[in-house]
């Protein structure tokens, strides 16, 4: 089986975000702590107040471990009494895409699209025969992934230099046609976007 991913959503004051960020870093790297960080962002465009971490981890059983450790702690990613939302999500990834790794771009996006029922087949050979043909902006991307637990959903994060970037990459590969994902659109019923920006790094 591939590896599968983790993407927990602390909440928190604006102004103990960083605080938070040092508390989950340290959280996520003691010696009983499973999984690999491979990202923690702050948000800036969308709900403000939240620190994103993802991790990648090698099986069902070692991430079904490290969410018990979660869950069982009075003090889980160290957040003490800052700390006052916790959602932890549990993510298979697109079998076609490398494993994500860690990255240092300036700006993140992080996009969720709810899905209708039965619409995942369709979003998947979507993307996959769209990701070469638009490699100038697909090589922005970190991972993109299908949750396991929840509503049906995917989740795909970008990296970039800036804003300006993304904006160009996105309006070159829609104006050739190249983008979105054939199919994909058609079994959205919801979309989010969240802009977030390296923390703690």
């Amino acid at each position: 089986m591939r590896e599968l991913y983790e993407l927990t959503t602390l909440a928190a004051p604006l102004l103990s975000i960083s605080e938070v960020a040092k508390a989950a870093r340290a959280w996520v790297s003691m010696p009983e702590a499973a999984g690999t960080l491979l990202g923690c962002w702050r948000t800036e465009i969308g709900p403000l107040g939240r620190l994103l971490v993802l991790r990648r981890f090698n099986d069902a059983d070692t991430l079904r471990r490290e969410r018990q450790r979660a869950l069982l702690s009075a003090n889980p990613f160290n957040g003490g009494g800052v700390v006052t939302g916790l959602e932890m999500d549990s993510y298979s990834p697109f079998a076609f895409l490398p494993p994500a790794r860690a990255t240092h771009d300036a700006v993140y996006e992080v996009r969720t699209y709810k899905q209708k029922p039965g619409g995942l087949p369709a979003t998947l050979a979507g993307w996959e025969a769209a990701i070469a043909p638009a490699r100038d902006y697909t090589a922005h991307l970190l991972i993109n992934m299908y949750a396991l637990d929840g509503p049906p959903r995917i989740t795909h994060i970008w990296g970039f230099d800036s804003l300006a970037q993304r904006a160009a990459l996105r309006a070159a590969a829609y104006s050739a046609g190249l983008w979105p994902p054939k199919g994909g659109p058609d079994n959205i019923l919801e979309a989010t976007s969240t802009i977030a920006l390296p923390e703690g790094e």
